[in-house]
C-alpha cells in the first residue's frame, strides 16, 4: 500500500533552516509528482511546493518563493523540502502528498514550529 513519512521537523528560531523529508513507498515514485503541503489549525491547507516526476520542474507557493526548494532523489524514494529563512508564518503541520488515479495520498505530516 502507498505509503508517506514525512520527517524533520521541529522547533527552529525566525532566521533558522530546516530540511524535511518525505519517504514514499508502495508506488512508482520515479513516475509521480510529489507535493508539499502545510496547514495551520483553523485554516485551509496551502500547497507549499509541488515537483514532477524526474524534478526537471518545480512550483512553489509566492509565500515561500526564494526561501524553500524542494528536490527528490528518485533512487531513494524520497522527497525533501529545504527551507531557509524561516517565519513565524511558516509554523505549520507540513503534509507530504502524491496523487495516483485521482486518489490524493497523505503522509501523517511533521510539525514546524518558528519562534524564538
Amino acid at each position: 500500500q502507498v505509503q508517506l513519512v514525512e520527517s524533520g521537523g521541529g522547533l527552529v528560531q525566525p532566521g533558522g533552516s530546516l530540511r524535511l523529508s518525505c519517504a514514499a513507498s508502495g508506488f512508482a515514485f520515479s513516475m509521480h509528482a510529489m507535493s508539499w503541503y502545510r496547514r495551520v489549525p483553523g485554516q485551509e491547507r496551502e500547497l507549499v511546493a509541488r515537483i514532477t516526476n524526474l524534478g526537471s520542474s518545480t512550483n512553489y507557493a509566492d509565500s515561500v518563493k526564494g526561501r524553500f526548494t524542494i528536490s527528490r532523489d528518485n533512487a531513494k524514494n524520497t522527497v525533501y523540502l529545504q527551507m531557509s529563512s524561516l517565519k513565524p508564518e511558516d509554523t505549520a503541520a507540513y503534509y507530504c502528498n502524491t496523487r495516483l488515479l485521482f486518489n490524493d495520498y497523505w503522509g501523517p505530516g511533521t510539525q514546524v514550529t518558528v519562534s524564538s
